[in-house]
């Protein structure tokens, strides 16, 4: 298992002091010990030398039992010596084995802190994505190398930021200019069918371009709300989960009916904050997407809720079994689980990329899973809102 970089560099400091600070107790050992052997061995030398220079006569019989009590003397000073110099080795010893502990801790907090500043990068690139490219680190502090590294991520960010921005533009921008001639050509389609003066030849193709000029503008549609659910959020409101899934339903009452389809809805309170717009285009997608990849008679289920701290939408419908490995691909755009713009009739192929970008900006994530009777459970959780508490509590 590898260690983390904290650990690293705390058992790097611990090893340095561990090193530095044994280093210094034999030091300090060693010149203790010198400074004892030389006191003593010059205190000794010099008790030696008196006791040589007084005369024999004048010391009469007591020489050998001066001799004895000398060398008793020196033998209790050399005990003393090892007892002082053992007393302090232990004292060393302890003393090192507690600061050793001391600095490995204070070590690992001091790592933490100047590690911070990186985990702060680490955060803020974990929470990009194409539509929070906003989001700048603009760390404070001194100018050294982990300010210069968060500086200059930003400078990336700035350039990301505004490339990210031109193509959304020239999306937007190309969308309203193809708008206007299909709009053109529908009024004059629209026309042609509703005279009586055109043959059934014509009528005939008019109604054949008629559907091909719709279904343009619903790719156009497409693409002018993907390039728009991509963007920064520029309306933030509080929205009923419940509220959104039931107008949703609501919409494709139609479509439902046709198709002979059952809709069951569980709306439970959920409130998020966010653009109830884009929000509400999410669940219609899904909820179209139910409908449309659905067999006759089928069932799709709509419901709302909480759970784990999260507000939840889960859309399930049934349908042809999907396997695990398509399921991947569909929020790419242009994507369908039976290959790449195929059945267009269908739609644009733009719905669940749609679906896709509206969640991401909203801070949610998006969980997939092939139903083992057929279709799919699509959730998508989002940052809730708590409830307010209610007063008197």
């Amino acid at each position: 298992m590898r260690l983390s970089v904290r650990a690293r560099l705390t058992l790097v400091y611990g090893a340095l002091f561990m090193v530095t600070a044994g280093t210094l107790v034999a030091v300090t050992y060693w010149l203790t010990a010198r400074a004892i052997d030389a006191r003593f061995t010059t205190a000794s030398g010099t008790g030696s030398a008196t006791l040589t220079q007084i005369p024999k006569s004048a010391l009469g019989g007591r020489v050998e039992e001066l001799m004895e009590l000398r060398a008793a003397a020196e033998r209790q000073l050399a005990e003393q010596k090892r007892e002082v110099l053992a007393q302090l080795l232990q004292s060393c010893l302890l003393t090192l084995l507690v600061v050793g502990v001391l600095a490995v801790v204070i070590g690992y907090i001091v790592a933490g802190r100047m590690l911070r500043p990186l985990h702060t990068v680490t955060a803020t690139a974990r929470r990009l994505s194409e539509s929070t490219l906003h989001e700048r680190i603009a760390l404070d502090g001194p100018r050294d190398e982990i300010k210069d590294l968060a500086d200059t991520f930003d400078h990336m960010l700035d350039r990301l930021h505004r490339a990210f921005d031109a193509q959304r533009r020239f999306v937007a921008n190309a969308s309203h200019e193809l708008r206007t001639p299909l709009t053109i050509n529908r009024t004059v389609l629209e026309v042609a069918l509703a005279s009586a003066k055109n043959p059934p030849e014509t009528k005939a193709l008019a109604d054949v371009l008629l559907g091909n000029t719709a279904r343009h503008e619903r790719l156009i549609e497409g693409l002018l709300l993907l390039a728009r659910s991509e963007r920064e959020l520029n309306t933030r409101t509080e929205t009923p989960l419940p509220d959104v899934a039931r107008s949703a339903v609501a919409q494709l009452d139609r479509q439902a009916a046709d198709g002979e389809l059952t809709v069951e809805v569980d709306a439970r309170p959920a409130t998020v904050v966010g653009d109830p717009v884009l929000l509400e285009r999410c669940a219609v997608n899904l909820v179209e997407n139910a409908v449309k990849y659905n067999v006759p008679g089928g069932r799709v289920w709509v419901s709302t809720g909480e759970e784990n701290g999260a507000a939840v939408l889960r859309v399930a419908n049934t349908g042809r079994t999907v396997p695990s490995y398509e399921v991947g691909a569909i929020f790419e755009p242009f994507r369908r689980l039976r290959g790449d713009r195929v059945g267009s009739a269908e739609g644009a192929g733009l719905g669940l990329s749609i679906v896709a970008a509206v969640v991401r900006a909203h801070g949610g994530v998006i969980e997939t899973l092939p139903r083992p009777d057929g279709g799919l459970a699509i959730t998508v959780r989002l940052p809730a809102v708590p409830a307010a508490v209610p007063a008197g509590r």
